[in-house]
């Protein structure tokens, strides 16, 4: 799938099939978020893959919105060496790469935000001085999700041409 269609079609997912994820399509998801840009090219992120079923329930217990981790095939933690904004930016990055190689490969995954970090970070025995960002639970989707069905505002609402307010024709 292109880059574009990919954008255009991903959406949430957090109902998932009982099929495991081949390793090969785990090595390019984990190898999008490690090839991400980031500030300085100091790549603040480190990635657990949890695939254990028990972890993985564990983890759904832990994150009050995210009861779906438990059904997933796998889920990755993604920790930052630090809690600045600009890592946190750098962050959201590497996870947006991830899902987007995930979704073209057929695999649907879902940002987890509500989170009890220091659980978490417990559990999975993670530095105490590093920031939980997100748990992103993967699967492929247990139900046909229809491809770029999106609810979003029209482009000619938000593109401005040189100045706010001065709407792009597009």
């Amino acid at each position: 799938m292109d880059v574009y269609k990919v954008v255009k079609t991903m959406l949430a997912v957090r109902d998932y099939t009982e099929r495991p994820i081949a390793d090969e399509t785990l090595h390019r998801i984990l190898e999008a978020g490690r090839l991400t840009a980031s500030r300085k090219n100091l790549q603040p992120w480190h990635f657990v893959v949890v695939r254990d079923r028990v972890l993985l329930a564990q983890l759904a217990d832990l994150t009050p919105s995210g009861d779906y981790i438990r059904e997933a095939a796998l889920a990755i933690v993604v920790l930052l060496e630090n809690d600045r904004p600009v890592t946190r930016t750098d962050g959201a990055r590497a996870v947006q790469s991830m899902m987007l190689v995930a979704w073209g490969e057929g695999v649907g995954s879902n940002w987890v935000g509500w989170l009890k970090r220091e659980e978490i970070k417990e559990l999975l025995n993670a530095p105490a001085d590093y920031y939980l960002l997100t748990v992103l639970p993967f699967g492929y989707p247990a139900q046909r999700i229809g491809l770029g069905k999106k609810s979003r505002r029209a482009l000619s609402e938000i593109a401005h041409a040189e100045r706010y307010g001065q709407y792009l024709e597009v």
